[in-house]
């Protein structure tokens, strides 16, 4: 049995295509994917220094904007210094002989998938949007937009907000005085990067509770019913990333909080449109 799926003519109608042209297609949106990503590893490349010591190192400075912002807002709520971080006074070390070097291509390969991120998701919706009719289409408009924009609001909490916390954690933990912290470069890398690249995907999830919705996989009834098991996931994660301080704790659960909020309110406004036009078709 021959597999076909869909392309578009010059005139817009859509087209079989077998499934070697399909790979071909496919073959030309990866090629174009890597090359952004190229481009995005030579920009981190050629600025390394700046990259590695004041971007991947800030959370292990101690006069990281996020432990400046929290100590003052402790100030601020009369708390004293409840929300002011410890110190780190951590000393890294690389123990390998291309440790430093491996770390160098990790961060600029890391790098130019975050700067091509938008640009990857573009050459994705190019290659799925000719099997998607034109009310898909319309429903789905702006959806590079919204895509980009959760995942960097992601990056951007998972650094300043997921990441310092964890770093702090792990730095001032010790089960005995005589047992010091210090840690290798690389292992430093491996918890950070999934970490912030996690949280800029974990970012997704009212769009992914859209689309499982879209093709009836979930439901806003199935996210109501666990809300409360999702809540208390939520609340031990952030009591286990931050300090021992309610303030640091509202700071981590509230986004979270409200992702699952709109991931509800998505799939429950899919489901009326649903019901909608079933009712339009019965009539």
């Amino acid at each position: 049995m021959a597999f076909t799926l869909f392309g578009k003519k010059k005139d817009g109608e859509k087209a079989e295509m077998s499934f070697i042209d399909h790979l071909e297609v496919l073959r030309g949106h990866l090629f174009r994917s890597v090359v952004a990503i190229a481009l995005g590893a030579i920009v981190f490349g050629v600025y390394n220094k700046f990259f590695v010591r004041e971007v991947l190192m800030g959370p292990t400075h101690a006069d990281f904007p996020t432990y400046k912002w929290l100590c003052k807002i402790g100030h601020a709520l009369g708390l004293g210094n409840v929300m002011c971080m410890k110190d780190i006074g951590l000393k890294m070390q690389s123990t390998t002989v291309s440790g430093q070097f491996s770390m160098f291509f990790t961060v600029i390969f890391v790098g130019g998938i975050i700067l091509a991120f938008p640009y990857i998701f573009f050459e994705f919706w190019r290659f799925v949007k000719p099997a998607l009719t034109k009310k898909e289409l319309h429903k789905t408009r702006g959806v590079i937009f919204w895509v980009s924009l959760l995942f960097f609001a992601g990056i951007l909490f998972g650094y300043f907000v997921i990441a310092p916390y964890t770093v702090n954690f792990f730095a001032n933990f010790q089960l005995d005085e005589n047992i010091e912290n210090r840690w290798t470069v690389t292992s430093y890398i491996d918890t950070l990067v999934p970490l912030i690249l996690g949280t800029g995907l974990a970012f997704q999830l009212p769009l992914v509770m859209f689309f499982l919705a879209k093709i009836g996989l979930m439901s806003a009834a199935f996210l109501r019913r666990y809300r409360k098991y999702a809540i208390v996931i939520i609340l031990l994660v952030a009591g286990i990333i931050t300090p021992p301080d309610v303030i640091s704790q509202i700071i981590c659960t509230i986004p979270l909080l409200l992702l699952y909020e709109i991931s509800i309110w998505l799939t429950a406004k899919v489901q009326k449109e649903k019901e909608k036009e079933e009712a339009q078709e019965w009539s």
